[in-house]
């Protein structure tokens, strides 16, 4: 279907969205077009205030409005405990069971070799400089479990074990409330792997 020029580019730089597919980005479109000029404003700068007053946080490499993300700024946090994620919203399910209170260090990927994507690609000499300084006791790693976050998991381990750090991996396994016959083979290896005394 053909739409006027603003809108057919509008209705393409939303589809390039993920996760958005053309019906989508369609009512996107149209959303924003019936909005007012006020919302859309809003909306424009939000974007631009998203380019402009964010970067990576000094320490850790997580989203900043500052120098330093609000984790590595907390006095209250340990600062001797490191959780190694690979992306800045892997952090969010982990600060919602308010049991971890040490701080992170993001990695911005996991090792894909058929990606083209390397340790050098990751963020991990800063995660090393922060190893060197001695005050860091463990490093959870909290990569995700894929074949790339267990390459990921599984490098890092060797490269910190050496350091003398303890160096830990999150538990993986079966889901609480699901059905062991939904399960597939490796997340059932998983949970028999990771199974703890009673």
């Amino acid at each position: 279907m053909d739409f006027a020029e603003p809108l057919s580019r509008l209705i393409q730089e939303v589809r390039r969205m993920p996760g958005i597919g053309q019906k989508s980005a369609q009512r996107i479109a149209f959303h924003l077009l019936r909005a007012s000029r006020e919302d859309a404003e809003r909306l424009a700068r939000a974007i631009l205030d998203v380019k402009d007053k964010l970067s990576l946080c000094k320490i850790c490499n997580n989203i900043s409005d500052g120098e330093l993300c609000p984790y590595c700024r907390d006095d209250g946090r340990d600062h001797s405990v490191i959780c190694v994620v690979e992306e800045p919203p892997n952090i969010l399910p982990i600060e919602t069971t308010r049991q971890y209170e040490g701080v992170y260090h993001v990695l911005h990927g996991a090792i894909s070799p058929l990606r083209g994507v390397g340790p050098e690609q990751l963020r991990i000499k800063s995660l090393l400089t922060r190893l060197q300084q001695g005050e860091v006791n463990e490093v959870i790693l909290a990569t995700n479990p894929t074949v790339e976050g267990e390459a990921t998991a599984v490098y890092l381990s060797r490269l910190l074990k050496p350091l003398g750090v303890k160096v830990t991996r999150i538990a993986m396994g079966l889901p609480v409330g699901s059905d062991l016959e939904f399960a597939d083979e490796v997340t059932m290896s998983k949970s028999m792997e990771n199974r703890r005394e009673m």
